[in-house]
């Protein structure tokens, strides 16, 4: 990275540059000190501290007096002082001592520094370790004040304080905005009344953004209007207001629900400080976890049926002592079937699972959340079951998990399938158009079975990492059918409500916020005027091309959110929430109930329950942090990868411009490392393009390498020992989370250049045929793919009194059509037979989900007509892994004969039942 490059990054305002950029910035001041200490040019390291300075004023560590120290020591000319007090900050910062040792606090590293004023009470003589944070102050008073503004806060310091701050101050609204963003260890913020505006330091882009927000007054720089930026870009924290007016007035205003306690002047600091660790405690709680703990260390005689319970059968048998010895004796102690001591019940939760699951809630924004236990696919099933009903119909992806339709299959619901735009060349689909998903509601309405249009369920993100514009599809339905309920299979997202800049992507963000508007008068006139505009009877035209404003007044706002907290949190496998925000729910709720009973073991496992629990503590609090360092993570990756001559010849990490089509991209968004892009014109992208990509999750193509995805996988697995997600027929899914560290990185990026170099020698020592062999390979790979298939439809069979437009179809008794043997047939893919029947009939007829890994997606489902894109698309699949083929016994269809049969009652069997109104 150029000088020019580095500098244009480092202005305030440049929020891409996460902890490894903090970093970097710190060992780049300490080089630049090395080189001055050996005589070389002092002002590399002049410029690189005063770049430093400006940001780190929003950091509690190393603060204003170690800061100041710097300074002086530069200014004063000594290199070998500034050398020293840059090295030993750059290290605490980078093992995080700080947090626990108070030498680090030290201008000097005698031990006879100015710690103890600095810190007293000191960190020290609490043999506990006691979690660290900071905490946001914002104030009007000069800054020459606030050295001893920080001491009075440090004051308040108890030895039997169950977690240490340390403050952060800063004096205008910007500069709190800024400290927000660019600090992840903060906990809480109190804002005073008084405070300007403006930052006293370069943000450009940040005055367009504040401009657009109508920030433009000092005015404006109220400590109200700035709890609700606050509360918008970091919802997990607690804000405090201390104001000198009317406290009374303030605290009985319904916009002062963001901030957690109003106090009066400063007239109890104590109270304040006591509020503060109250707030941390409440977010650090973990129900079910502290009493898992607790119950582990009792005496307990198990009488009930888990021999495991307490480990006497594992650490007494010679035969399988090694399990506990390699799991340790927690592990057993805390096992039970129990629900009683301590423990609760997940069927009926009335404790403290109970209590963590609204924990839960208050975290991801939801009303309610249930936990679960049997991974993502249960949670996708039990909403599907819970809220649709014989015959309804749900609008559905056709393209996501196979736990929706098999959902659809319990539930006895029609999917109308729905289908996303290719991506042909890398064999992989993206995302539903909303043009697509109006149109099947129009459709719907045309034919006069809107009322049984129950839900739209949608993949957010994909597999691949497309995002939807959950508020506008939202909205845009929501016009056409007001109480649409919603469900977002939002699997591997759900680090996304901890990101300001992904959280409005998310189901439960994007509902959150059509909620708020929904509360503003501006809503209504917003209605009124798009009626007037379109007239008493648009056409379906008109409508499709109209960004379509729903009536606040009708709206029945009904989101369901399924994350697989597994995937992007720190649960232990099978973990998983469902997140709930439907205003309908009281009358769904029994039947949700009996969705659990139906899916949920009696059985659940209490360390998985318990990881639930942990991760939400962790994301409350430290999320903010550790999302920001997996988008880093990816940024560099992406970096590392696209711009390196060796890596690039054969393996490029796809951008928006390559993932999304241009007809999507509104806002003309085409990278992440495009030239000029920063953090508003993503917001931008964030708030405007109808797609959007998830920067953790990265297309990695391997075909111009000469790999296909599954092979080139298995090279990285049993090779180098990197395992990477899903593949395509030319590309591998690279995905970073907060796990990651930059150390995975340099693994990965030294790999792939290994692996080029070998294709590089291989080409030079082959000769031409080497060439031509390894032309035709990529040939075959990237340019000769196969035409990716869309659902055809359902047989007549199982389409019952469906429309003419509509494509819904009976999927449960497709599927259990295969369950009469002498009704179906085998046909091996490459017979004749098939070629036959394609052109002269009778029609083919699955019998079965087929799935293909990858794709990963069923290319057929029970009951529909099989195309010749289809068998075309099969025929040249080169995977090993395929659901629901045998190849030995070809295709499982329904016999011709027996579809004629299909949906005549048998003989004293009850009638079908009606569709659900």
């Amino acid at each position: 990275m150029s000088k020019d490059t580095k500098a244009a990054q480092k202005r305030i305002d440049q929020f891409f540059s996460g902890p490894g950029a903090r970093a970097d910035d710190w060992r780049d001041l300490v080089e630049a000190a090395k080189v001055w200490a050996r005589g070389g040019d002092r002002a590399a390291y002049d410029e690189a501290l005063a770049s430093l300075s400006v940001t780190e004023e929003f950091h509690g560590y190393p603060g204003l007096q170690l800061m100041a120290a710097l300074r002086e020591a530069a200014s004063s000319g000594d290199a070998a002082a500034s050398r020293s007090l840059a090295t030993r900050i750059t290290q605490a910062l980078a093992t995080r001592s700080f947090r626990q040792h108070a030498g680090d606090w030290n201008a000097k590293d005698d031990g006879n520094g100015d710690a103890p004023e600095l810190i007293s009470p000191t960190f020290a003589g609490h043999k506990a370790r006691r979690p660290y944070f900071e905490t946001l102050i914002v104030t009007g008073i000069s800054s020459s004040q606030w050295p001893a503004l920080a001491a009075e806060w440090r004051k308040l310091r108890r030895p039997e304080d169950g977690f240490i701050y340390e403050p952060v101050i800063v004096g205008s609204l910007e500069d709190a905005f800024c400290a927000t963003m660019l600090n992840p260890n903060l906990g809480a913020v109190v804002i005073n009344e008084g405070f300007g505006l403006r930052s006293r330091h370069d943000a450009p882009v940040l005055r367009s953004l504040t401009a657009m927000a109508g920030l433009e007054d000092e005015s404006d720089a109220s400590a109200l209007r700035l709890a609700q930026i606050i509360n918008r870009v970091r919802p997990e924290l607690d804000i405090y207001m201390i104001s000198n007016r009317d406290v009374e007035e303030l605290a009985g205003n319904p916009e002062t629900n963001v901030v957690r306690r109003i106090f009066y002047s400063v007239e109890e600091l104590l109270e304040l400080h006591l509020s503060i660790l109250e707030g941390i405690q409440d977010r650090y709680d973990t129900p079910f976890f502290d009493n898992l703990k607790k119950y582990a260390q009792r005496p307990i005689g198990t009488f009930h049926a888990l021999p495991i319970a307490r480990g006497k059968s594992i650490f007494k048998s010679d035969w399988i002592r090694d399990m506990g010895e390699f799991y340790g004796p927690n592990l057993f102690l805390a096992e039970s079937s129990a629900t009683t001591g301590g423990l609760d019940s997940m069927l009926e939760p009335t404790g403290n699972i109970k209590k963590a699951q609204e924990k839960a809630a208050r975290a991801l924004g939801a009303d309610r959340v249930f936990f679960v236990t049997n991974g993502t696919s249960t949670s996708n099933k039990m909403a599907v079951q819970a809220l649709l009903a014989p015959g309804d119909i749900a609008i559905v992806d056709r393209n996501c998990h196979k736990s929706h339709h098999y959902g659809m299959v319990l539930a006895g619901a029609q999917p109308l399938y729905v289908e996303a735009f290719p991506m042909t060349e890398y064999s992989m689909y993206g995302a539903v158009p909303l043009k697509t998903i109006k149109q099947a509601l129009l459709n719907a309405r045309a034919e006069g079975r809107l009322d049984r249009v129950k839900m739209l369920d949608l993949t957010n993100c994909t597999f691949d990492g497309h995002i939807y514009n959950t508020r506008r599809v939202m909205e845009e339905c929501l016009a056409i059918k007001p109480d649409l309920i919603f469900l977002w299979d939002e699997a591997w997202f759900g680090f996304a409500r901890f990101s300001p800049f992904l959280r409005r992507r998310t189901g439960l963000g994007a509902a959150n916020e059509i909620e708020a508007w929904m509360r503003d008068p501006k809503s209504v006139d917003a209605y009124e005027k798009q009626k007037a505009q379109l007239g008493k009877n648009p056409t379906d035209e008109v409508l499709l091309s109209t960004r379509l404003v729903p009536d606040p007044r009708q709206i029945r706002l009904r989101v369901y959110q399924t994350n697989s907290t597994h995937k992007s949190m720190s649960a232990i496998r099978q973990g998983s929430m469902l997140s709930v925000k439907d205003v309908e729910f009281h009358t769904v709720e029994q039947q949700f109930k009996e969705a659990v009973f139906t899916h949920a073991s009696t059985s659940p496992n209490q360390q998985l329950i318990a990881s639930l629990d942990i991760s939400r503590r962790q994301m409350e609090l430290e999320g903010y942090g550790l999302v920001a360092n997996a988008i880093e993570i990816a940024l560099a990756i992406r970096q590392a990868v696209n711009n390196n001559p060796l890596l690039s010849k054969y393996f490029r990490i796809l951008g928006a411009d390559a993932m999304v089509p241009a007809q999507y991209r509104q806002s003309g968004f085409t990278d992440f490392l495009a030239p000029g892009v920063n953090w508003a014109n993503t917001l931008k992208s964030l708030d405007e393009d109808e797609f959007c990509l998830d920067p953790t999750r990265m297309t990695l193509v391997c075909g111009m390498a000469g790999y296909d995805g599954t092979q080139f996988k298995g090279i990285l697995a049993n090779e180098y020992n990197i395992q990477v997600n899903k593949t395509s027929r030319n590309s591998v899914l690279v995905q970073s989370n907060i796990n990651n560290t930059r150390s995975d990185v340099a693994h990965l990026i030294r790999v792939l250049a290994e692996i080029a170099s070998e294709v590089d020698r291989g080409l030079v020592q082959g000769g031409e045929n080497a060439r031509k062999t390894f032309e035709a390979r990529v040939k075959s790979l990237m340019k000769d793919v196969p035409d990716l298939p869309n659902f055809s439809h359902f047989h007549p069979s199982f389409r019952g009194d469906s429309g003419t437009k509509t494509n819904e179809g009976d999927i449960r008794s497709g599927f259990y059509a295969a369950y009469d043997v002498a009704g179906c047939e085998h046909i091996r893919l490459n017979d004749p037979e098939i070629d036959r029947r394609l052109k002269a009939g009778p029609e083919l007829v699955s019998a079965n989900f087929v799935i293909p890994y990858p794709p990963g997606f069923p290319i057929m489902v029970p009951g529909q007509v099989i195309t010749q894109e289809t068998i075309d698309f099969m025929r040249k699949l080169d995977v090993k892994e395929i659901h629901g083929y045998d190849a030995k016994e070809g295709l499982k269809l329904v016999r011709t004969e027996a579809l004629a049969k299909i949906g005549r009652p048998k003989p004293g069997a009850q009638p079908k039942l009606k569709a659900a109104s």
